[in-house]
């Protein structure tokens, strides 16, 4: 089964100063969104094998989408993150089968790796719906730089047979960030930790 995507929008997003401060260069964040149909809306299936395998041609898509609209190196992408909004006749378990078994290594892929979990958030809402997502460094969770979210919404989505799904990446973490803990340059990357 391959994915019947009504649409995709790609959000890029560029901040050039914050709390008066200029940021040079820019925090840069891309999300790609996909509208699908959803296969089992308004029934309940026991085996979500056919959207365990949407999602791992939606990561592809999107994480290649978001690069692409970053204009830079797939080597230059810092963070990445993932979510599904399920319309009102989905489950959370279709948005969960969608993002977990399959989605994470064809992300990796278009970002040349990745040894972090994918943040990632999933929920259930009408059209127009703002759904949030997280987004962590790709190689080393503890870089709290990098904590951090972005917010799409499509108006006219998710129907309440449709699904979105969304892929985002940036090429920075969090402008002005001063929380402390690991630093970009103490990054081991083995564990996905540290």
């Amino acid at each position: 089964m391959s994915a019947e995507i009504r649409k995709i929008t790609v959000f890029v997003e560029e901040v050039l100063s914050e709390a008066g401060q200029s940021i040079s260069p820019a925090t840069r964040r891309a999300a790609a969104v996909a509208v699908i149909r959803n296969p089992f809306a308004g029934r309940y299936v026991e085996d979500l094998a056919p959207l365990i395998a949407l999602g791992s041609e939606l990561g592809a898509i999107l994480a290649q989408r978001c690069v692409d609209a970053l204009g830079v190196d797939a080597s230059q992408i810092e963070s990445y993150g993932k979510a599904a909004l399920v319309g009102e006749d989905g489950e959370l378990e279709h948005a969960a089968a969608l993002l977990h078994p399959a989605m994470g290594k064809p992300v990796r892929d278009a970002v040349g790796g990745g040894a972090a979990l994918i943040a990632s958030s999933k929920m259930r809402a009408g059209m127009g719906a703002v759904l949030d997502v997280p987004l962590g460094h790709k190689d080393a969770a503890f870089v709290r730089s990098h904590f951090d979210g972005m917010q799409v919404r499509v108006s006219d989505a998710p129907r309440a047979n449709e699904i979105l799904v969304a892929v985002a990446l940036t090429d920075s973490g969090r402008p002005l960030a001063r929380v402390g803990g690991l630093t970009r340059d103490q990054i081991i990357g083995k564990d996905g930790l540290r």
